[in-house]
């Protein structure tokens, strides 16, 4: 079968070229398994396999921790599952590098996980190409797969068929995260609208927040990514549509607006003024958090989910720092907005290569049906009871976040479905600001702008959509960085359209009639 390579950003390209040229084929994964030893044979006879053999699987997938797990959730997953598991984890920062070179070579494991819905999109070509097989249809002889959300399974469709499951994600969780024992001490009130957040980035900047006598701190962290990192989030509240939006009464996408372009400008003063890391175009998203959980950067805009975590990881080194989450900033026409994701944040597919008959698949699928259930679910999510959590009114509470980080979150990261579709505890806040954004990711659903071609797939954007992308990534970089002016960008989005963008604004707005 020809095997088509995912198509991923030039810069990513890049570095897998030094990467691969370093190291050869060298690498290992990151892998993790409880393998146990086998018992010598008393006869020559090999016993037959019976209904109760565990089944093994392999799953490749992206590690957000600085630690491969040890194997003790994956022991326990075994025990409730009757499987023999091998995690292989790669680290989220370059796991598409990873990801590209493992499909090249025909290697990808019997359940593969993406990283995000921008991974999903470039894999599209090699979906449709027959690699990985069509599960829709399966979904209704396994109980729990079944309680999946029909309107995010439609999201993940490919021509209207379903190869993937999916992990859940809040649709509206983006916010700001910020330093507000930094605030308190400048006075400063969370930002009502965009003027006060560049405020409060040039006053973490120029006003000595952290109280040293020196000139070290800088307002917001941001990094190499315009859509989870910084830009997104503050482009909705720009008033930016959400990658594609109505202008004059035809679908065009975002950079066409001039909300887009006020983007471009807030982010380029920011830079100019030194308020944001000026290398963001370059810095990786561990890199990103450093700065935060190191005390150099007092906000941070992304998902307001991650203030625990980020919080750990900073009152180790300033333990007297105190974090807050904000997300109700207005836009110039003092409106609100959320940008708003498509109600996944990761899939994971089954590859024909390593998975060759359906009775192979159903054997995986089954694997994922059980992981489905609560007690199973609350294991990948939670841990080991009164180990990893505790239970209070039925509700779960981590009983050490460091702890539950390096040997739970990599699992959780894995999750499949939705809280209220595996039936998994809810949590129990472990500090108050975590509370906060499980509050405002609900408040924001009232503010949140959807994708209009979310479920839509125009041909040419899948031929073509990734390298295009990467023309408009680049002029907006160059833009905030000061070496392209308007002039340039617009002569970059002509670019676009000449080498097959008009065609793809045709093809989307033929499917939106």
């Amino acid at each position: 079968m020809k095997r088509n390579l995912v198509t991923i950003p030039l810069s990513v390209l890049l570095v897998s070229s030094f990467a691969l040229a370093a190291c050869g084929d060298k690498e290992t994964p990151a892998s993790t398994s409880a393998a146990s030893s086998s018992v010598a044979a008393t006869t020559t006879t090999a016993p037959k396999p019976t209904d109760n053999t565990p089944t093994a699987i392999t799953i490749m997938a992206p590690l957000n921790t600085a630690q491969t797990p040890p194997d003790t959730i994956i022991k326990e997953l075994e025990k409730l599952t009757n499987t023999k598991l091998t995690y292989q984890f790669f680290p989220a920062d370059t796991y598409e590098e990873k990801l590209n070179t493992t499909f090249a070579t025909g290697a990808l494991p019997q359940a593969t996980y993406l990283k995000n819905q921008a991974t999903f999109i470039q894999m599209k070509s090699a979906i449709r190409d027959g690699q990985f097989w069509e599960i829709g249809p399966l979904l209704k002889d396994f109980p729990n797969l079944s309680k999946l959300k029909s309107t995010t399974n439609d999201n993940t469709k490919v021509d209207g068929k379903l190869y993937s499951l999916y992990r859940g994600v809040d649709i509206a969780r983006q916010g700001l995260i910020y330093r507000k024992d930094w605030a308190d001490k400048l006075g400063l009130k969370p930002p009502a609208n965009l003027d006060e957040l560049f405020a409060m980035a040039k006053a973490f900047t120029e006003n000595d927040p952290d109280g040293n006598g020196k000139k070290d701190t800088i307002g917001l962290t941001d990094r190499n990514d315009l859509i989870y990192g910084a830009f997104k989030t503050v482009a909705a509240w720009q008033g930016t549509p959400n990658n594609w939006g109505t202008k004059d009464g035809k679908l065009a996408p975002e950079f066409m607006f001039p909300q887009y372009v006020a983007t471009m400008d807030y982010f380029k003063k920011m830079r100019d003024g030194g308020y944001i890391n000026k290398d963001f175009a370059a810095t990786s998203k561990t890199d990103q958090q450093k700065l935060f959980t190191s005390g150099t950067a007092g906000m941070y805009i992304g998902a307001m989910t991650d203030v625990s975590t980020l919080n750990k990881d900073l009152v180790k080194n300033v333990p007297t720092a105190v974090v807050d989450v904000h997300s109700m900033v207005a836009g110039p026409d003092g409106k609100f907005a959320a940008w708003a994701l498509p109600g996944y944040a990761n899939v994971v597919l089954f590859p024909k290569s390593a998975n060759k008959t359906e009775a192979d698949l159903r054997k995986v699928l089954a694997y994922f049906d059980k992981m489905m259930t609560p007690e199973v679910a609350n294991m990948a999510n939670w841990g080991i009871k009164d180990v990893n959590y505790s239970v209070a009114d039925n509700k779960a509470k981590k009983l050490d976040e460091e702890k539950w980080t390096r040997e739970v979150k990599p699992f959780t990261d894995a999750a499949i479905g939705d809280e209220d579709t595996s039936g998994r505890f809810l949590g129990i806040p472990t500090i108050p600001a975590q509370g906060k954004a499980d509050e405002l990711k609900i408040a924001n659903l009232k503010f949140a702008v959807q994708d209009p071609v979310a479920a839509l797939d125009s041909k040419t954007n899948l031929e073509k959509g990734v390298q295009l992308q990467a023309v408009i990534v680049d002029a907006t970089n160059k833009y905030i960085y000061g070496t392209l002016d308007k002039a340039g960008f617009d002569k970059a989005v002509e670019d676009w359209k000449s080498r097959g963008g008009s065609k793809i604004i045709e093809e989307y707005n033929a499917l939106k009639k």
